[in-house]
């Protein structure tokens, strides 16, 4: 039991640490790359950098605060420990985006802020969704939208972006929204290398004797229905498979919720790359 006890904190230190570290990588591609030369990141952070060059508001302040309702609508719809996880890293990354305001640009060549911005920007993003955070309060949007109306997380987070670089075309020029579109696209392919694409749906079987309890917390928890299937291992006999489709940022929360109830559970993750059909999004007793 100590032993078990020991590596789930070991687990969650490098979580943490990760987390930590990618907050700091991608605080330091915004200030130090982006908003020097006016190109903006999508999201709450893009809508905080439109608002920082308008009144000089600074820019960690604006990002923390814009980011506080969209948690407090995801605090009873997602995981607590992907709201907790999720807190820390915007904290995390406000704090060291007014740390690095102070230092000195890297570069004053915007092809250059754009290509090297745009991969630090995705590095440091990647490292935090990996480890079962987010950064931006319009990505818990896009999951419960996902959630509600099965519509793809990437494209709601698209549209999102492409409005606000619309708005910044307008304010800033033309030139400016086209550096950012690129930005945007940079950084989402250096998220597909390091996260096996972010905006892909994902599947997940998982293999255990605890199928009751495992599939009641994914509903209870995540808002996901689960398939149960009736298998049979080689040698270790009759085996129940769970299957589930959920996105990129639920991935942390589903692992946590398997590897508590059930430690000795198999569990696959795997890209979706076409969703045909509805499937049944609350069981009958709660409708």
């Amino acid at each position: 039991m100590k032993k078990l006890f020991r590596k789930r904190n070991l687990l969650r230190l490098l979580e943490y640490s990760m987390i930590t570290a990618g907050a700091i990588i991608a605080a330091f591609a915004i200030e130090e790359f982006l908003v020097p030369n006016t190109i903006l990141d999508g999201g709450i952070v893009g809508i905080s950098i439109i608002i920082n060059n308008l009144t000089k508001i600074k820019l960690g302040l604006l990002t923390f605060v814009l980011n506080l309702p969209f948690l407090l609508i995801g605090m009873k719809k997602m995981g607590r420990g992907f709201i907790l996880r999720s807190a820390y890293a915007m904290v995390v990354f406000s704090v060291f985006l007014e740390v690095f305001a102070d230092l000195k640009q890297v570069t004053e060549e915007t092809l250059l802020a754009v290509c090297f911005g745009g991969l630090i920007l995705g590095i440091g993003v990647g490292l935090v969704i990996k480890f079962g955070g987010c950064l931006d309060g319009t990505e818990t949007v896009a999951i419960l939208l996902n959630r509600r109306f099965d519509f793809p997380v990437g494209q709601i987070i698209l549209i999102f972006n492409v409005i606000i670089y619309g708005v910044a075309g307008i304010l800033f020029g033309l030139d400016r929204a086209m550096y950012s579109l690129l930005t945007y696209f940079i950084t989402s392919k250096i998220l597909d290398i390091i996260e096996g694409g972010i905006i892909q749906t994902k599947a997940a079987m998982i293999i255990t004797d605890c199928e009751a309890e495992i599939s009641e917390k994914i509903y209870t928890e995540l808002g996901r229905t689960v398939t149960i299937i009736e298998g049979a291992g080689l040698m270790s006999g009759r085996k129940t498979i769970l299957y589930c489709v959920l996105t990129q940022f639920e991935i942390m929360e589903l692992k946590r919720i398997v590897h508590s109830v059930d430690g000795s559970a198999f569990v696959t993750i795997s890209d979706v790359s076409e969703i045909i059909g509805k499937h049944i999004k609350k069981k009958e007793t709660d409708q």
